[in-house]
């Protein structure tokens, strides 16, 4: 007589609510302080800008740098103490920021602020692999991005709230939230299993490194990260050539206001209708084709409505990479995965800011405006083919690796 398989664990409810509060507080500290910086220390303290771009730079190299190092060893020590050490060196570094009068003290606690995410970044999803399974993490990574999305239209309000006051007491109140998000999870999230075998750890990411599979998969995924790097480079110029200094604010209003507003109905309609490997695909190409088409828009307007169709992909493809990555890591070591995946948005992201600008003006200086979002457009093309070839039977056999 066949045994019946015994029933799913439940979910550890409180300690996803946990995750998911402590991301909204995450991206709300982040950007309660850091798109703030560039007013405070170039038009209050008239630094160059370019002190400034160096900073921000660099705290994205280190976090994006150092992340895969900081997910293998969660998986070696356990995710929870990595995301606790992660909060608390990043408090450290964004508070310090109120102390920082010049270029050096800025840095060292942009440098702190950078490795405080780098410990914290992919430990967390890690942490939400381990208390899900196949049929509700999408979901879960969805519910993460809204309420991280919610962060980022709170923060930069307060932040400007309290600039008004003081800068120092903004870098307070910025690294106080990361230790509120201390409390959070140090209070509800459990002790999730480090694995003691010999492939956890840093000799994880040789494991990862040689699945050939996911670095294909990681290497396609930059190509979305590239498109997704437009909203800061060659789509801020667009807007604010067509609306003045206030477009920019408009764009990430209506980007992040979507994601809040529709990110999680429309992942579960999609899921009810398509594959994972679909639904990445078509999210793909929905931004390629938000950016490709603002070649044809010369109003401020439909630039608005091209932004909110490059949303709508935006919003399919973040939880459905996410959950494609647990699908695709190895058991016991997703913090490796996620951490070596991570590296898609270092590369794509730093490319795309390099190339975003260049393209944008190459096309002004040769009469060819449509050349920038026309190039997008074919980069995000041949992004969503390539994931559509890789994903075609990697989906579907890298589900037995999943412990659910």
């Amino acid at each position: 007589m066949p045994v019946s398989p015994a029933p799913a664990a439940p979910p550890n409810i409180r300690a996803i609510a946990a995750l998911i509060a402590s991301n909204f507080l995450m991206w709300g500290g982040f950007f309660l302080i850091v798109p703030l910086l560039s007013v405070h220390y170039v038009a209050n303290l008239g630094w160059a800008a370019a002190l400034i771009g160096a900073v921000l730079a660099v705290r994205q190299i280190i976090q994006q740098g150092l992340t895969v190092f900081g997910g293998a060893l969660a998986d070696r020590m356990g995710a929870r103490n990595l995301i606790l050490a992660g909060l608390v060196v990043r408090a450290l570094g964004f508070a310090a920021m109120g102390w920082a009068d010049t270029f050096w003290t800025l840095m060292a606690a942009s440098v702190l602020a950078g490795l405080g995410g780098a410990l914290f970044d992919a430990p967390k999803n890690a942490a939400v692999t381990a208390l899900t399974n196949s049929t509700n993490r999408s979901r879960v990574f969805s519910l993460m991005g809204v309420f991280g999305n919610l962060g980022m239209v709170v923060g930069p309000l307060i932040g400007a709230l309290l600039l008004s006051i003081d800068f120092r007491t903004l870098a307070l109140v910025s690294g106080s939230v990361y230790l509120v998000a201390f409390v959070v999870v140090a209070l509800s999230l459990p002790r999730l299993g480090a694995a003691p075998g010999k492939a956890a750890g840093l000799s994880g990411l040789g494991v990862v490194a040689r699945d050939r599979r996911f670095v294909l998969f990681t290497t396609l995924v930059s190509g979305y990260f590239l498109l997704s790097s437009q909203l800061n480079v060659a789509v801020a110029l667009r807007a604010t050539a067509l609306h003045g200094e206030g477009a920019v604010g408009w764009v990430y209003g209506v980007s992040a206001g979507l994601a809040v507003a529709l990110q999680y109905p429309l992942l579960r309609l999609a899921e009810r209708r398509f594959s994972p490997r679909r639904i990445l695909v078509g999210g793909v190409m929905l931004s390629a084709l938000g950016l490709g088409a603002m070649a044809t828009t010369q109003t401020f307007a439909g630039l608005l409505a091209c932004v909110a169709l490059f949303s709508l992909g935006g919003m399919l493809v973040f939880p459905t990479q996410q959950a494609l990555t647990a699908s695709l890591a190895k058991k016991g070591l997703y913090g490796a995965y996620f951490g070596f995946g991570a590296l898609s948005l270092g590369v794509g992201g730093g490319v795309g800011n390099a190339i975003g600008g260049a393209l944008y003006d190459w096309g002004q200086a040769t009469g060819l405006p449509a050349l920038p979002w026309l190039s997008f457009g074919l980069i995000g093309l041949v992004t969503a083919l390539g994931l559509y070839r890789t994903l075609g039977e990697s989906v579907r056999t890298a589900q037995v690796g999943v412990a659910d």
